[in-house]
């Protein structure tokens, strides 16, 4: 048998199943406030970033793990695993998947390196898909072909609560920051192959909710879709909001509502709003 260590990154959502694996380990990625380094989900929670960001001089930053980093972790690994899987935040949003990449090659043991081509509670299901199939016996390279047909079926809509800090992040384009801030325009932002799109411009946030649980209910009626994520930035009430609205109307549908975490915060705004799914997750 052999035994298989799981890496991922501190956008992940880790819920109690997850935090209490054995074979799971989480890489972080930093946070630049004014020239102050953070690590993310070790020493600056979601609530104290938001705070901060009110007061900062200069615009916030975020950096993928070093090389080194994961090169570290690896080479701890070697010892008492055979194999690495890391599963990481879309490679279009972050370096973080090349960072892994390039370490691989470094290390002796084997490194297979999995972009989720997303982030948060919808990159933490692929993870924990991936050792559930790893689990019922299947080789590593079956279950990559598998999370790699998974990710593709998957829908993410997000209301950004701050297109600013959006466009300051390098994020989003000087004409869609433009479009949405001038013109009183709610643009619905998907995540189309792991990058952000605009989907849609949407003149008041409420078209713009019920369009996105449009979204959701055509793909529920045409798909078997067994959960859905609900993200949101600081404000878990209005996260809870849409909750109920979808238990109302998808009463067997699992419903899991999960905060975005600080690096996400820093690009998105703390009043953002999103919800994912994934059409062939069985």
């Amino acid at each position: 048998m052999f035994k298989t260590a799981w890496v991922t990154d501190s956008t992940a959502y880790l819920d109690e199943e997850l935090k209490s694996h054995p074979d799971l380990y989480t890489i972080p990625l930093t946070i630049l406030l004014d020239d102050e380094e953070y690590t993310d989900g070790v020493d600056l929670t979601p609530s104290q970033l938001f705070a901060r960001l009110k007061t900062l001089k200069n615009p916030p930053k975020t950096s993928q793990p070093a090389v080194g980093a994961f090169q570290t972790l690896y080479e701890q690994l070697e010892k008492d695993y055979d194999r690495i899987v890391t599963v990481l935040l879309s490679g279009k949003l972050s370096g973080t998947v090349s960072s892994s990449e390039q370490a691989a090659k470094l290390v002796n043991i084997p490194v297979t390196t999995f972009d989720s081509h997303i982030l948060t509670y919808p990159m933490s299901a692929l993870l924990k898909k991936g050792m559930e199939l790893e689990a019922a016996g299947e080789s590593i390279d079956s279950v990559i072909e598998k999370l790699e047909q998974i990710k593709k079926t998957g829908e993410t809509y997000v209301l950004i609560g701050s297109l600013e800090q959006l466009h300051r992040g390098g994020r989003m384009t000087g004409l869609q920051f433009f479009l949405g801030s001038m013109l009183n325009v709610k643009p619905i932002i998907a995540i189309n192959e792991g990058a952000l799109v605009v989907k849609e411009k949407v003149r008041s946030e409420k078209k713009a909710k019920e369009k996105i649980l449009n979204y959701f209910r055509s793909s529920f009626e045409k798909n078997n879709i067994k959960e859905v994520y609900i993200l949101y930035g600081l404000h878990e009430e209005h996260a809870e909001g849409w909750r109920r609205e979808l238990e109302t109307q998808f009463p067997e549908l699992k419903i899991i509502c999960c905060p975005l975490g600080a690096v996400i915060g820093v690009h998105a705004g703390e009043n953002t709003l999103g919800i994912s799914w994934f059409n062939g997750m069985s």
